[in-house]
């Protein structure tokens, strides 16, 4: 252990570079131009994040708006709420095929989807069940890979193909998921094992609360507040991290199994998809340290110790404020904060709510009084998602997989359209800065 500790220094020396050196060579880090803008490189027709105008050359903060397919997410989701009906399913369809679906393709397309949500023979007594994980998003990416084998046709990159597979992946990750929750729970919490069959009628929100909860029971409203969740997060345009993963890992040639397990490894990082998870910690020690919820004064007094490091973890962040594309508003954490209102006074955590909504409006001032800049923030959906699943009941390690359940049907989308519009391995370029050396033989080093 000393001497792999030894080894541990020399690789912090060797792996440092100097920060000058990115403005030296024009480095363009995070893929971040200077003004904060994302490297343009590539074209999409799935999905597109709007923030911000460019007027006279200038970066102008607009409020932030979401497409699917050139459709305002607003439009679906006010759609889903007039009919009282769930629209994740649809939203898939959309983001698959280009389109709207007519009643007869949606009916028929739900169908597809549950004929498919079961897995194969064997398959969560084999994969799952005896191979539990204290990570839920590991074991969905280790199931999926797992699942090459089942595939009759698994490296044909045809877009036929690939759609099939998309299909099915898109179809069986709640099942995965809550299998792999129920046996996480078994082993390692000691808990009864709990097995549900799949009901092939049932929307993914509706399978998903109906799998993880022991008695299968739910709301309407609950599981349309998840539904809306799912079709928030399903989609946000080429350039996040993890659907820039799959694209990459797509554009070499590689099988929907491997592409897919990418896009779970980037979205569990605690700067993308995790980020909920530590919203969820800063607002339970926000709680704890803040006697009156209700008082500005106490409230914004807090939140500039965390921005000082002096509170919470140290980071000098406020998770869940600020987002990279949005400024003024993320259209997101507007429709979730606004739809979670309902259920916080059925649960009776209305106060909990009202902190979340105060913390939301205090954050941009503190900001620019800690920081000294007029860059604008606001609450990312991250803010709200957390909450709303602790009000679902869903515990905290479901949070990201919930995620993914939905950002797969962006990652296929963007998946058959590297196959079919690529054309081309994505490589960009890293400039080496280590010296030359000459080779010293072993007797002389």
């Amino acid at each position: 252990m000393l001497e792999l500790n030894e080894h541990l220094k020399e690789i912090s020396g060797n792996d440092y570079i100097d920060p000058g050196l990115y403005n030296k060579y024009s480095v363009k880090r995070g893929l971040r131009n200077e003004d904060s803008t994302g490297v343009l490189v590539g074209l999409t027709r799935v999905g597109d994040v709007h923030g911000y105008e460019f007027i006279d050359d200038k970066k102008v903060a607009v409020p932030g708006k979401l497409f699917y397919r050139g459709i305002d997410i607003v439009e679906i989701t006010d759609e889903a709420a007039k009919k009282d009906a769930f629209c994740f399913e649809e939203t898939i369809y959309l983001l698959m095929f280009g389109k709207l679906p007519t009643q007869k393709q949606l009916d028929n397309f739900n169908k597809l989807i549950g004929e498919n949500r079961p897995l194969p023979k064997n398959f969560v007594e084999d994969v799952i069940l005896k191979a539990p994980s204290r990570n839920i998003m590991n074991k969905l990416a280790s199931s999926i890979l797992a699942l090459y084998p089942y595939d009759e046709n698994p490296e044909n990159p045809s877009p036929e193909n690939v759609l099939r597979q998309c299909i099915e992946l898109i179809a069986r990750f709640p099942s995965i998921i809550a299998y792999s929750y129920m046996s996480k729970k078994h082993n390692f919490d000691h808990d009864s094992l709990i097995i549900h069959q799949i009901d092939p009628a049932l929307s993914a929100a509706e399978t998903m609360l109906s799998l993880i909860r022991p008695d299968q029971k739910y709301t309407k409203y609950e599981a349309q507040l998840l539904d809306l969740a799912l079709v928030l997060h399903a989609e946000h345009g080429g350039g996040n991290n993890s659907t820039f993963t799959v694209h990459v890992v797509s554009s070499a040639d590689t099988d929907t199994f491997s592409a897919i397990a990418a896009g779970i490894g980037s979205l569990k990082g605690y700067k993308h998809g995790g980020a909920n998870a530590k919203v969820i910690e800063m607002m339970d020690d926000i709680k704890k340290n803040v006697k009156n919820w209700e008082s500005e004064e106490e409230v914004s007094g807090y939140l500039e110790k965390i921005l000082k490091g002096q509170a919470y973890d140290g980071t000098k962040l406020i998770y869940g404020q600020g987002h990279a594309v949005y400024t003024i508003t993320d259209p997101r954490a507007t429709l979730l904060r606004d739809k979670a209102k309902t259920l916080a006074e059925e649960k009776g955590m209305i106060k909990e709510y009202n902190l979340h909504c105060l913390i939301e409006q205090l954050a941009p001032s503190v900001f620019k009084k800690v920081k000294g800049s007029d860059k604008d923030i606001c609450a990312n959906v991250d803010f709200y998602s957390g909450f709303v699943y602790k009000m679902l009941g869903i515990p905290e390690e479901l949070n990201t997989p919930i995620f993914a359940t939905s950002r797969i049907a962006g990652w296929c989308a963007h998946r058959l359209e590297e196959i079919i519009a690529g054309g081309r391995i994505i490589r960009p370029a890293y400039k080496c800065v280590q010296p030359q050396l000459k080779y010293t033989s072993i007797d002389k080093r």
